[in-house]
């Protein structure tokens, strides 16, 4: 299955690795030569990623997880070690997205459960990785940020919230761990046509035409394009990148951030 052999040798943990983004990261660190656990909540979504590795002449398991459950995480670690020998790569893909909401009609069950997945999930992930990837000598953590981590929106502050601080955890974990020649860092998407981005829309065409124009592409972006930065940042190709936060949003911060057509700031 592998093509370039960036990963030859090494073993990724992929949370969320039943998803679009995970899945497409999962699949493409495999073709690559790396050894990847499949973690999800969703044991169809996992197995069905596993499969597809497997299938391409891989190596890949399974395992379901809530990343918010301390012992669920801890378990995940283990069962990458036990399986294939040691641990090199941690991508914290998993995500909870709360409905739109305003502030004063946001129920505080939505605000924690956004924290405990998007935020103490990949904090979790990361301390029980760690001790394991400085065991094989160094590795990698990327974490999955947003372009709303950077730019927040109205009735999504949950999310938006949990985004920039994963961004912030990200720096501070490179700065704990750079000596022990682990790498961490983030990336931030536009919006990727995913199945969970498609679904307030009626048909695909009106999803383009609403979420493209929001790019300085005119497009949206796909999940390959984000597993595509996963594999840099997960490879020597990124050896001297750490604290950073990639932004891979077709222009979507820079648009954000210009003044209106009519000359106001």
């Amino acid at each position: 299955m592998a093509k370039n052999d960036k990963m030859n040798g090494k073993v990724a943990l992929v949370t969320g690795g039943g998803g679009a983004i995970g899945g497409a990261s999962a699949r493409l660190l495999a073709s690559e030569g790396a050894k990847v656990l499949v973690a999800d909540e969703r044991e169809e979504a996992a197995e069905s990623v596993s499969q597809e590795i497997l299938a391409s002449g891989g190596a890949a398991e399974k395992i379901v997880i809530d990343v918010a459950d301390p012992s669920q995480g801890k378990a995940a670690v283990a069962a990458a070690v036990a399986a294939f020998g040691s641990l090199h790569v941690l991508v914290n893909v998993a995500a909870a997205v709360t409905p739109d909401a305003p502030i004063e009609k946001l129920p505080l069950a939505d605000w924690n459960r956004a924290f405990a997945v998007n935020l103490t999930g990949p904090f979790l992930m990361s301390k029980f990785a760690v001790p394991e990837i400085k065991k094989a000598g160094g590795g990698a953590i990327v974490n999955m940020a947003s372009q709303l981590g950077t730019i927040g929106v109205p009735n999504r502050s949950a999310y938006c919230t949990t985004k920039a601080a994963l961004i912030h955890l990200t720096t501070i974990l490179a700065a704990e761990v750079a000596d022990d020649n682990i790498r961490v860092n983030s990336i931030s998407p536009g919006v990727i046509e995913t199945p969970r981005t498609r679904r307030r829309f009626d048909t695909a065409d009106e999803f383009h035409e609403s979420r493209g124009k929001l790019h300085m592409l005119g497009r949206v972006g796909q999940p390959e394009e984000i597993a595509n930065a996963v594999l840099y940042l997960a490879s020597e190709d990124s050896s001297f990148v750490t604290a950073t936060n990639l932004l891979v949003d077709g222009g979507y911060i820079y648009l954000k951030r210009q003044p209106e057509e009519n000359g106001k700031a």
